[in-house]
């Protein structure tokens, strides 16, 4: 398993636009890539799973991937928050 640690930096947090962004970005994987906060994980591949989570601005996010492309997932998915500018 790889993992990698986040903060959020957007002002509005994860909201919807952003929330599809991540989750294509996370379906071009084949490894069950997740995403954590606050002591709940879901699926990064589920755009309700992320809603569900509320994630403010400020906020600390933990994206996990396990399976044959876990770091390529982990790697993307993090650079996809940077290019959009949802967290660093």
């Amino acid at each position: 398993m790889v993992e990698q640690t986040v903060t959020i930096t957007s002002e509005d947090g994860v909201h919807a636009r952003p929330a599809t962004v991540l989750v294509q970005s996370a379906g071009s994987y084949s490894a069950n890539v997740n995403l954590e906060y606050n002591g709940k994980t879901v699926n990064l591949k589920s755009i309700m799973g992320i809603m569900s989570l509320g994630i403010p601005s400020g906020a600390e996010v933990r994206i996990t991937a396990e399976g044959s492309d876990e770091q390529e997932a982990v790697d993307g998915v993090v650079a996809t928050m940077k290019k959009e500018n949802l967290g660093e």
